[in-house]
């Protein structure tokens, strides 16, 4: 979509007329309940893209939460990629420490129940219209079920069981009920019904669509439904299903890997054939802080100004990359401040800067960060939750736990190396066990700060190893330990509401 529209069907607008001389008394001019709201395809499809709103904040203003922001706290940051030198609850994860009082947890369970939250509303609602047609009715229920799929594979990959409400809930809510958090497989087994159901009923993209006129981009297609479930297989290791879907996705033949690496996540680049699934925004009207908490400190380009190097990259995982490789260039890693400093790495861990040089404690990115972008408070990048360069790494992923390094295989791999030049692999050089490592490797280098590190490290049983590895190479004691912390802590103030999200073991 070029943009989301936000509604606000669940709260009535009151309009109060204020006297200093007599007891305030609201003046009601209009109301928008349940009972009111859902009566036209507008109403629908504004309800549609409230939820899609939900992915990054409802209003300008509340722009960094959710995928624009606040979930690579727990997808990158606690891992040996992400790092914060801003200490508190950022700082936190960054260095493997947390607990159930970390805000940052706390805020991405919100976001994603806020977002199911909305969707269960609607098609709770949108099921029950009479003034809409079948095919418009499938469409919206497809989209809503998808979106909250989305939501509920964030969820489960970090906290596990979690509370399963669906929009068989919404009629008899219960408020202060205190259920108990749902099996994993279980909550999997509503998102495959659904993700099937969505990848029958949507269509490849919105061109010539007699619902969302005007090539509606960023909306849920086929593609992306099939690609979330090659992803929900790829998480329980069904290697076959990954094979099945991911050559689903393939042979839909709308989607390539975008020929520039660092083009792809330029602001000016809201869509291409790479997208599968993503969250727009235009700086102008419904822009994200992804900027302010990505930009390099003190960079005095002019898009770059005042931005806070919050969310960066570790030095040691910058230094992975070879010298070849394109995606090394999407970093900032040198440039004089606009305090006339030399922002660089330093040489070795505790070194003192010598003067005119200040030293870096980790490196900002330009995936979120592009020095042609907006130079207003708010920015207009998109955040890829979904692309194609994931279907073939995770095809080769399932090929080799499968039958082990094949030709195929390490082509898929290579197809994604060979667009950022870095060096190729050769099939004579791997074995399973070695591969693995290679191909987890090349999802780091791929994936930095796009939601997906943290799980690819627990699915390969490398969590504890890598991020521990990282954090003794900077002086940092070994803070993960498995399996307690495959998945974070409830977050405490849920845990005060249901006492049935226990911490024990996490």
């Amino acid at each position: 979509m070029n943009k989301y529209i936000i509604s606000l069907l669940l709260l009535p607008v009151i309009l109060v007329q204020y006297s200093c001389n007599k007891t305030l008394e609201p003046k009601v001019y209009s109301s928008l309940t349940n009972t009111n709201a859902f009566q036209t395809r507008s109403d629908a499809i504004a309800a549609v893209n409230a939820v899609y709103a939900r992915l990054k904040g409802p209003v300008v203003g509340d722009n960094f939460t959710y995928w624009t922001v606040r979930h690579f706290a727990l997808t990158d940051l606690a891992t040996d990629i992400g790092h914060c030198n801003y200490g508190g609850d950022p700082g936190q994860l960054s260095l493997g420490l947390w607990n159930s009082t970390n805000g940052l947890l706390g805020q991405d369970w919100q976001y994603a129940y806020k977002l199911i939250a909305n969707a269960n509303n609607a098609i709770y609602n949108i099921t029950n219209m009479t003034t809409i047609t079948d095919a418009e009715k499938k469409q919206f229920l497809s989209e809503l079920k998808f979106l909250r799929a989305v939501a509920y594979m964030d969820l489960t990959d970090a906290f596990g069981p979690v509370i399963l409400v669906t929009e068989k809930d919404v009629p008899n809510a219960q408020f202060v009920s205190q259920p108990k958090p749902t099996a994993v497989a279980d909550v999997e087994t509503l998102l495959i019904g659904d993700l099937n159901d969505a990848a029958g009923n949507l269509p490849l993209n919105y061109v010539s669509n007699p619902i969302y006129p005007g090539n509606d981009v960023g909306r849920a297609t086929k593609g992306a439904a099939l690609t979330l479930l090659a992803k929900l297989y790829l998480r329980r290791k069904d290697w076959p299903q990954v094979l099945t879907y991911t050559q689903q996705v393939m042979d839909l033949k709308v989607y390539d890997l975008y020929p520039d690496y660092l083009g792809l996540f330029t602001e000016a680049n809201k869509w291409c054939s790479e997208n599968i699934f993503s969250v727009l925004a235009d700086a102008n009207t419904n822009g994200t802080e992804l900027l302010n908490h990505f930009g390099p400190l003190n960079n005095p380009t002019p898009a770059l100004l005042n931005r806070w190097q919050y969310y960066a990259v570790s030095w040691d995982f910058y230094n992975t990359f070879d010298a070849v490789d394109d995606r090394k260039k999407c970093f900032y890693p040198y440039y004089v401040g606009v305090d006339d400093l030399i922002y660089t790495q330093p040489p070795s861990l505790g070194a003192s800067p010598p003067p005119g040089v200040s030293y870096m404690a980790d490196v900002a990115t330009k995936k979120y960060a592009d020095s042609l972008g907006s130079t207003t408070y708010y920015d207009g990048h998109s955040v890829d939750i979904l692309r194609y360069a994931d279907v073939l790494l995770s095809r080769a992923e399932a090929m080799n736990e499968k039958d082990g390094p094949s030709a195929e295989c390490i082509q898929l791999i290579n197809d994604v190396k060979g667009r950022s030049h870095a060096k190729l692999l050769n099939l004579a050089d791997y074995n399973q066990s070695s591969l693995r490592d290679a191909i987890l490797q090349e999802r780091g280098w791929e994936f930095f700060y796009e939601g997906k590190r943290r799980a690819d490290l627990i699915r390969m049983g490398k969590y504890d190893v890598i991020v521990n590895s990282y954090l003794n190479r900077i002086g940092q004691p070994s803070n993960i330990v498995m399996p307690k912390n495959t998945f974070f802590p409830y977050p405490q103030g849920q845990v005060n509401l249901d006492p049935n999200l226990d911490n024990s073991g996490r």
